[in-house]
């Protein structure tokens, strides 16, 4: 009876453990999901900033066009491409930026200033996402969690090829 109690007690302690593995796993994807919506929320913003920058008197016509065309292109992409719609515009807004002279026009500053706080913003949003992608990893490597499946169905998370970048 004694043995029976402790195996009760044995089993019941190692399923506590995996319930709390598994919360645990489900707690840092939901932290991989945020930092990406988060991520994505910002560069979607840094689209748009783009495309007022192209509309604006600061950039020729050619410059425009580019920016323009980089901007739609980083909006509008699929998971796939996107790593280079995003490397794309921001090789176009570097070569934007290169170019910038002093301007006299308060909105073209305000825009310049927007897009520089972005950039900052986009900066520690990648970190963030780069660094919660790294962890979930981590943790999904683990002997327990492969052997019992903790993850379920959930892809394993990836970090993109433009985080890498330097905005």
């Amino acid at each position: 009876m004694r043995n029976i109690l402790l195996a009760l007690l044995l089993l019941l302690i190692v399923l506590w453990h995996l319930s709390f593995s598994a919360t645990r796993l489900d707690r840092l994807h939901h932290r991989v999901e945020t930092s990406w919506a988060n991520l994505d929320g910002l560069l979607q913003r840094r689209a748009a900033v783009a495309l007022e920058i192209a509309r604006s008197e600061m950039s020729d016509p050619a410059t425009a066009l580019l920016l323009t065309a980089a901007a739609y292109q980083a909006r509008d992409a699929d998971i796939e491409f996107r790593s280079a719609a995003e490397s794309g515009l921001s090789g176009a807004l570097g070569l934007l930026l290169t170019d910038v002279g002093p301007y006299e026009n308060l909105s073209e500053r305000d825009l310049l200033r927007e897009l520089s706080e972005l950039t900052d913003k986009i900066r520690i949003a990648i970190a963030l996402h780069v660094d919660a992608v790294t962890r979930t990893q981590m943790v999904r490597s683990k002997f327990i969690f492969k052997t019992f499946r903790l993850a379920g169905r959930a892809p394993l998370p990836v970090t993109y090829e433009f985080e890498a970048d330097v905005l």
